[in-house]
């Protein structure tokens, strides 16, 4: 599977643009050290309910609202996305 890319301002040219799981590890890395002596319990489902919505409405606005397209690109069935939709209260455009 070739790896994402974050395309975004900072990285005028998409080759150097870093990889979506660089950015997840650089961002989960500073949670924990922000976290200091502090422990962390659950971190995959708050790791989950911070991304996922981020990532669904995305998707979403990029396949413009349309469903099907947008569960095929997140590799989802489509029954599965309304759901998903649902459970985050994400209203499709």
């Amino acid at each position: 599977m070739k790896p994402l890319h974050l395309i975004h301002n900072a990285a005028p040219d998409p080759k150097n643009a870093p990889s979506l799981k660089d950015v997840v590890a650089k961002v989960v890395r500073r949670y924990l050290q922000d976290l200091g002596e502090c422990s962390a319990s659950d971190l995959h489902s708050v790791l989950l309910a911070e991304v996922e919505p981020a990532l669904l409405q995305e998707v979403m606005a990029h396949c413009r609202g349309n469903q099907s397209r947008a569960a095929d690109v997140l590799g989802l069935n489509r029954a599965t996305l309304r759901k998903k939709l649902q459970q985050y209260q994400i209203t499709p455009q």
